[in-house]
């Protein structure tokens, strides 16, 4: 789902960065002048990130000799309006970015490289999460190097919490509790909102799916919509009885994924589902008070969207060039106390460091290794994450669906409809999403 992308995620670990690159023409990394163009360099409204970036290539260089790093700007990183159309025009990068979601359709068309004989080059390729590995490798053979793992939470304001008489130290389980909790932050008036949550653009839909998931249900099963289950019903009719019941929603119809995020930002809206970045964003992005947010384990906890993103190799680079790319990937982002993973620089130049991301190392000694360094140069309250942390290792992970997009854009009608009609029919608005959903679904 679009709202997450790569450079947003990032600088939650630190540093502001990813990478894409683009080969060059010689045969070795030793003398032969190979050079790869790393795109995403961090914009200039940024000088202390995008200089510890440049830092970066320069002693990247300094260790690989005959290798060329080139920095293009490109942001984001990852834009799904035009990733298609670019990798099915070969306009790709020699290492670029591709969102989970992806991975299995890149793979199938062989519009990434089999990297399976160069794994090695990135030292700790084992210490990624077993899982991880998996999406990107079919019939044995690996295609690209997990970066990114992430799985949705509740994010919520502590201030608001304590305001309203609320624990911010036992935030909601269930979501009876969630509902419980909106109507006491609802009920402080002057413009609060409990929960806040989408109607539109796709975001009302991939919320659904969140919370589908959270209960149990599912989106599709076998090639068919599956949404239309107790599960489903209980998505919607939660929201509709806390519109118009509990009036703990607000009245306003969210679309855009920044609605959302100002609507936190601005310190009125007491909770949401989302993913730890969120936190960055927010305070970032959207001057809240980096002291009042915390995050939990997705309410009941059954399974939470899953996401993450993965380099993948253009396969028409040549043996020097991906290996030289391969070092970079080693070096940059998965080397503790390197690259991304300088948390140290990260809290010198003010960025926001430690707030958790499902570490896609996992518990293998790099990946303790990276919680440790990012631990000790935090500069967020760690501590209002821990819940989230602790539910992390026990909610099982739920990929999108297929045609994740265009479902989503279906269900943003019944997610609107329940916020804006008292009177909606949920069981009429779930049948007609299944059935254009089942019609999305065949056309394969």
């Amino acid at each position: 789902m679009k709202p997450r992308n790569l450079a947003i995620f990032l600088i939650s670990s630190g540093l502001v960065l990813t990478a894409t690159a683009c080969g060059g023409d010689s045969e070795s990394d030793a003398g032969g002048g190979v050079t790869i163009t790393v795109a995403c360099q961090p914009a200039k409204t940024a000088p202390k990130t995008r200089q510890a970036w440049d830092d970066d290539v320069k002693a990247f260089e300094k260790a690989h000799p005959g290798v060329k790093v080139k920095s293009t700007d490109q942001q984001p990183c990852y834009d799904p309006k035009t990733f298609a159309a670019k990798i099915a025009g070969g306009q790709m990068e020699t290492v670029f970015v591709v969102p989970v979601t992806n991975y299995a359709d890149v793979i199938a068309k062989k519009q990434a490289k089999d990297i399976t004989g160069v794994t090695n080059l990135v030292k700790n390729y084992g210490d990624i999460k077993q899982e991880a590995r998996d999406m990107v490798t079919k019939d044995g053979k690996v295609y690209g190097v997990p970066n990114v793992n992430y799985s949705v939470g509740l994010v919520y304001n502590r201030a608001l919490f304590e305001k309203a008489g609320l624990d911010p130290d036992a935030p909601p389980q269930t979501w009876d509790e969630v509902r419980a909790a909106a109507k006491k932050i609802a009920d402080l008036g002057d413009g609060h909102v409990g929960f806040g949550e989408y109607g539109g653009g796709n975001t009302g839909g991939w919320h659904f799916a969140q919370s589908i998931f959270s209960r149990g249900g599912e989106m599709v099963v076998d090639g068919k919509a599956a949404f239309n289950s107790p599960e489903g019903k209980a998505v919607l009719q939660t929201l509709h009885d806390m519109r118009w019941e509990d009036n703990s929603t607000g009245s306003k119809v969210l679309i855009g994924w920044e609605s959302l995020m100002q609507q936190m930002g601005a310190g009125k809206t007491g909770m949401m589902l989302g993913a730890p970045d969120v936190v960055t964003d927010v305070v970032q992005k959207f001057q809240g008070k980096v002291e009042d947010y915390g995050i939990t384990g997705i309410p009941e906890g059954k399974a939470s969207l899953t996401g993450g993103e993965a380099y993948m190799i253009n396969p028409k680079a040549n043996a020097a060039e991906t290996k030289a790319a391969m070092q970079w990937i080693d070096f940059q982002f998965n080397t503790p106390g390197k690259g991304r993973h300088d948390y140290a620089r990260g809290k010198a130049n003010g960025d926001p460091v430690g707030v958790p991301n499902n570490d896609y190392m996992g518990d293998s000694p790099t990946g303790q290794e990276i919680i440790k360094l990012r631990t000790e140069n935090a500069s967020l309250p760690v501590e209002n994450y821990q819940t989230y942390i602790d539910a992390s290792t026990k909610v099982m992970p739920k990929l999108e669906p297929p045609k994740a997009q265009e479902l989503y854009a279906v269900l943003d009608v019944a997610m609107s409809a329940v916020l804006t009609r008292e009177n909606a029919d949920i069981d009429q608005l779930l049948a007609d999403a299944e059935t254009k959903a089942n019609k999305i679904l065949a056309q394969g």
